[in-house]
Order: structure tokens, then sequence, then C-alpha cells
């Protein structure tokens, strides 16, 4: 229940953006397809050897509906991670709600929440194996408008990514929490 906490609360959050929306005049619609990419800082934090700081780079496409409410899938790599005892490399895929308040012309506050598709190649003592898995995430962010249709970034985003490494023993499930900090851009056309 506790990893549900964070969906509920940001569907009700964007369910009431959405509600705002339909209030506002709907001739300023700003729907339309947009992409964009981050580059920053991981921070993968667990209870064994995995806790280390990383790049991470993500690619991002996305649908705005209005003003307020989109819909954003992208790719991450979170790149190689761990110490000489374990480690592990996780790649994945997002689908995400994004809430977004237009602050002034040239600021939007945002926050998201979705669902995190990852697989993680790990080596744990010198065992190698694969885990396919989904996790839940949430973020916020600012956008800075550059002109009207490019945006520049800053956001913070936590995974709860859980990596089972079954072939190490029948209890190997290890709890780790990925927290990104990146800086980005985006194009909306």
């Amino acid at each position: 229940m506790k990893k549900f906490i964070p969906v509920i609360a940001g569907s009700i959050a964007l369910a009431s953006l959405s509600g705002v929306a339909k209030a506002e005049n709907m001739a300023d619609n700003n729907s339309g397809l947009y992409v964009g990419g981050n580059y920053g800082y991981l921070k993968v934090e667990s209870d064994d050897d995995f806790d280390d700081n990383n790049d991470v780079v993500q690619g991002i496409v996305g649908y705005r509906f209005n003003s307020f409410l989109a819909l954003e899938g992208s790719y991450i790599d979170f790149g190689k991670y761990g110490g000489s005892a374990a480690n592990a490399e996780t790649t994945g895929y997002t689908a995400a709600l994004k809430g977004t308040i237009p602050i002034t012309q040239t600021v939007e506050l945002f926050a998201k929440a979705g669902q995190l598709w990852h697989e993680t190649d790990y080596n744990i003592a010198s065992i190698k194996g694969s885990s396919d898995d989904r996790s839940l995430f949430a973020g916020a962010g600012v956008n800075f408008k550059v002109t009207e249709n490019l945006l520049v970034n800053a956001q913070y985003t936590w995974y709860d990514v859980d990596l089972n490494a079954d072939n190490v023993n029948s209890d190997s499930e290890f709890d780790t929490d990925f927290k990104q900090a990146s800086v980005g851009a985006e194009y909306r056309f």
C-alpha cells in the first residue's frame, strides 16, 4: 500500500489540475507533441553494496492535452553502479502523467508520477544475472521558456527500484532507491 500512496496523491493532484484546465479559456489550449532529453546526477541508495553515484541520461517524448496536463514516456539509462563485490547496470522505459502550473509567462512548475519498467544486469560475488521488474516513481521540477517552443528545465526524480537476484539465493531482493537530479531541454511542436 505504501508504494501506491505517491500514485494516489499524484492522481488526485492531476485530476484537480485537469479541472482547472477546463475552467481556463480553451482557446489557449497549448496542446501538442513534445520531445526532450535530460542529463544528470544519479544517487543509488540501498542496504547493500550497490550504493554509488553515477551519471544518468534520459530521452523523453510526450503529449500535452492542455497547459496543465500531459502524458509522458521516456527511455532512461541509469548506467553502471556499485563496487567490486556487487555491481549492476540498469536501463528502462517510463510512462507518467505530468501536471504543469504556469507561474509566469516564462516559468512553469511541474510534477509527475508513473511507472518504470526496467532491466538490470548484475554481478554479485562473480555470479552474473539479469532482472526485469517495474517500479513506481515521482518527480518535480521547473521549466524556463527560452522561446515559445524551447524550454530548459531542472528536476528531481525518485525511483523505488527493487533488484531480484534469484540465482544468488532464494531471498535475494535488494531494495534500492534511485534519486535523480538533472537538467534538460524540451521542444514543443
